[in-house]
């Protein structure tokens, strides 16, 4: 074997491992309660993961690499002890058997410094597992957005969990993971719909995002905190907006879901997660499609025939 071809199947092998590794965004399992939500399809987002204490669920998560979940900071008020949060990886219905499950505790929480409530933003936790998540259909990362990626006003994204389906109505029954599309909103619009309330101000800060209907009815509630609010780029390819933080009651009018805004928090992941990818930054892999890998190889073959 001559030593071009040498480099070159060295090369070919590498690309054809790195394109066993997971790419974010693209639910294996599909092509393309929450307030007003309805039932996901098994398997529609599989990274969205479910956060326990003693007391049960609490909260909700996204799977952004195999040894990391993103939530909220309010989710863990004590990061420091961690011994009683267990993360539910591969799970759809809360009270239900997934033959897909895995099980996770949690060896350190990481959150922004200055965080104290999230009305004052900084809410996000990066949350890193004992145990790698064994990836299938039914577990699969999110992409990440670069602090450059856009999520315009209008443009409909989706929030998912299990929390309450009302105000101080939980989720019944098997506890179904639940759906609701939402359009963004713009910080401007935003802030002056919460204006509307004398009696209750809120500062809708840089580093938040909001999501739902002027009027009301459709929006994230109790129990849906840490979950993604995810958006589906031209592409096809799922991102994560925000994270689900905050709100005055649940699906009120005037009175949107406030999400802390991940194009904020790219230099914070990255310094945390040094190997992680965003979505947007310009780092694609050797193999960051098929159409690399097939000329890999049409390559191998041209040179073997020689």
């Amino acid at each position: 074997m001559s030593m071009n071809l040498s480099f070159t199947a060295i090369f070919c092998l590498l690309g054809i491992l790195c394109c066993y590794a997971q790419e974010c965004g693209r639910p294996p399992l599909t092509e393309n309660r929450i307030v007003g939500g309805i039932n996901a399809q098994d398997g529609a987002w599989p990274w969205q993961v479910d956060i326990q204490n003693s007391a049960g669920h609490i909260c909700g998560g996204s799977i952004i690499s195999e040894n990391w979940v993103l939530s909220a900071a309010h989710c863990f008020p004590n990061p420091s002890d961690l011994s009683s949060y267990r993360i539910y990886i591969g799970q759809y219905q809360l009270n239900g058997f997934s033959p897909y499950q895995s099980t996770h505790s949690v060896s350190r929480v990481v959150i922004p410094y200055g965080y104290d409530q999230p009305q004052n933003g900084k809410d996000v936790a990066l949350v890193q597992l004992s145990s790698p998540v064994p990836w299938s259909d039914r577990a699969h990362p999110v992409c990440l957005p670069a602090s450059g990626t856009l999520f315009p006003a209008g443009m409909m994204c989706y929030v998912t969990g299990w929390g309450n389906i009302r105000e101080d109505v939980a989720l019944t029954g098997v506890g179904t993971l639940q759906q609701v599309q939402v359009p963004i909103i713009s910080q401007s619009s935003c802030q002056e719909m919460y204006q509307t309330d004398p009696t209750e101000q809120v500062d809708i800060k840089y580093d938040m995002v909001c999501a739902g209907y002027q009027e009301g009815g459709k929006d994230s509630c109790q129990g849906d905190s840490g979950g993604p609010l995810v958006c589906q780029m031209v592409n096809g390819t799922w991102v994560q907006a925000g994270v689900v933080s905050f709100g005055q009651g649940c699906a009120a009018q005037n009175k949107p879901g406030v999400y802390a805004r991940l194009t904020s928090y790219s230099d914070f992941i990255s310094n945390t997660i040094p190997e992680i990818q965003l979505y947007g930054r310009a780092h694609h892999s050797w193999c960051g499609s098929y159409v690399v890998l097939v000329s890999c190889l049409s390559t191998l073959l041209m040179l073997l025939q020689r």
